[in-house]
């Protein structure tokens, strides 16, 4: 199981974009493909639980269930805009490295603790 955050969704189509706990590769998500399950409705900034496969061109979310909703609505747009900030270089890291912090005090639904953190 992995944690992420819902950086892109069609609510028409049921599909989404989600950014990863890990910072590797983005996974979609289909519901079209997922048909045995119930199709969450995703939103941009929705923390999501979800089971992963790695295929050839990408990372394939499925069974998605959400965490918590609305947690970081505007982290797509701070994506898109973060500029690289001086001293961002780190061992094994390039000096364009961009880190965008999370919140780590967010709650997830049943009051349990939901961190995730940039590294």
């Amino acid at each position: 199981m992995m944690f992420g955050v819902v950086l892109w969704s069609d609510g028409t189509d049921s599909k989404a974009l989600i950014w990863c706990e890990d910072h590797g590769d983005l996974a979609y998500f289909n519901a079209g493909d997922d048909t045995d399950r119930v199709r969450p409705s995703l939103d941009p900034g929705d923390i999501v639980q979800f089971e992963m496969t790695e295929e050839p061109q990408m990372r394939r979310a499925w069974n998605p269930r959400i965490v918590a909703e609305e947690q970081y609505p505007t982290l797509a747009h701070r994506l898109q805009n973060a500029k690289p900030s001086e001293g961002s270089a780190q061992a094994g890291r390039s000096a364009s490295a961009i880190i965008v912090p999370f919140d780590a005090t967010r709650r997830r639904r049943g009051d349990r603790d939901c961190r995730m953190t940039a590294s």
